[in-house]
């Protein structure tokens, strides 16, 4: 155990300062987990003799000190080594002590080596890694700009392996769908992420894919969809997405059986820029209407007031909305709970606001398929903090078919007598 004394009167300065306790604390705790772990090895194979009686497995001292970084700073450390004699019988291999603790030749905790890829991820730049991190962990050595970017290259081998896994044994019921553009410094062209994020059965949001595609067109997301499908997606029960997008074209060719559902705040966006700004406030408490109706039949209501009050002077503004009245109201056919979540694609929006503030700090990223790297990886990083949608049982529901009127599951007994 770590003991201080004070020795000295509280006016003066401290012997050791917080950061060098928790340092020296962890140096101490980390030497007794290593001596422990040793021990125990070594007395789990204390029966382990060769001919002449001689134990197989022994200590053998100690190896060199090396420093390991550590989320509680730079850590000296002089592992115990072990002589193990054994050997496999199968194999005719000497079997070898690892330690699950401090693994070999081991300079940082997997911890360090995750929280670097994210904070220049979060905007640090790589040539701030040193002078931001060395008094933390003691030095710069092994956080340089080079080490950071190779770390980083591990994302692209992360992506391709992505992009390439089998969905055949995942349900993907309802999906969001978008296009994000970023600058790439070492290419003319902006990069095109193509995102699909989805809900499992089980009610759970994850991404289904991304890459990069030309735009935003029909081709480059039926590309993206037919690799899907040839993986073993099965066709979503509802896709969510901006009306611009040649998506719904692409969706029509590959998923037919997909219902389509127009995001509302590309819609509302729409809308209001058709608009003058003096008519622009009732115009969207109008749209608020239609959006947040307590079911079907008030949303429909909602448009023909819409439709009443604009479209004698703004003709085009009302035909974003009564043109494809059906894409934008798909929604109230799903169960209640889930219908915030299918009004917009924020799943994908507010995930990509780190990407956008990523490449504001860096000027964009070096190329595209770095820019795609990083996109995905930020993705797969937020993955873990996206919640379940609501009522989540109801998602199996939805996929195997039930019917729901005004938000509320219909029993069959009452469909038939309907």
């Amino acid at each position: 155990m770590l003991k201080v004394l004070a020795e000295k009167a509280a006016s003066e300065e401290p012997a050791f300062g917080i950061d060098e306790i928790c340092r020296e604390g962890a140096r101490r705790m980390l030497a007794v987990a290593l001596e422990a772990e040793v021990d125990a090895y070594v007395a789990e194979h204390l029966e382990d003799r060769d001919d002449l009686g001689h134990r197989l497995v022994v200590r053998n001292g100690r190896a060199e000190t090396r420093t390991v970084k550590t989320v509680a700073g730079a850590i000296e450390v002089t592992a115990p080594r072990v002589d193990d004699k054994r050997v496999d019988g199968e194999s005719g291999e000497r079997q070898r002590f690892h330690s699950s603790i401090l693994l070999p030749w081991c300079r940082r905790s997997p911890q360090v080596s995750a929280v670097l890829p994210l904070l220049y991820l979060h905007g640090l730049s790589t040539g701030d890694f040193v002078p931001a991190l060395s008094e933390f962990f003691g030095d710069g050595a092994g956080l340089s700009g080079p080490v950071v970017a190779r770390l980083t290259r591990t994302w692209q081998d992360e992506q391709e392996a992505f992009a390439s896994r089998s969905l055949a044994e995942v349900d993907y019921v309802y999906i969001w769908v978008d296009g994000v553009h970023f600058n790439v410094r070492l290419g003319e062209d902006r990069l095109c992420c193509l995102v699909v994020v989805g809900v499992r059965a089980d009610g759970r949001k994850e991404l289904v894919a991304i890459t990069g595609g030309y735009r935003e067109s029909t081709e480059s997301w039926a590309s993206l969809l037919r690799d899907c499908k040839h993986r073993g997606m099965r066709a979503p029960v509802l896709a969510v997405g901006d009306g611009a997008l040649g998506f719904w074209a692409a969706v029509r060719d590959v998923f037919p059986e997909t219902t389509e559902q127009r995001c509302w705040f590309h819609v509302s966006a729409n809308v209001l820029n058709a608009l003058p700004k003096s008519v622009q406030p009732a115009a969207r408490r109008a749209l608020a209407e239609i959006r947040d109706a307590e079911d079907k039949a008030h949303a429909e209501a909602a448009v023909k007031a819409f439709a009443d009050e604009f479209e004698a002077k703004w003709p085009k503004a009302v035909a974003k909305i009564t043109d494809k009245p059906d894409a934008l109201l798909a929604f109230y056919d799903m169960p209640a709970e889930h219908w915030v979540h299918l009004k917009t694609t924020n799943p994908i929006e507010s995930t990509f606001a780190t990407v956008r503030l990523r490449t504001k700090v860096t000027k964009g990223a070096g190329s595209r398929s770095a820019g795609l790297a990083m996109a995905y990886k930020l993705i797969a990083t937020a993955e873990s903090r996206w919640r379940a949608v609501n009522a989540p049982h109801l998602v199996a529901l939805v996929r195997a078919g039930a019917l729901f009127h005004n938000g509320v599951l219909v029993e069959r007994s009452e469909e038939v007598a309907a």
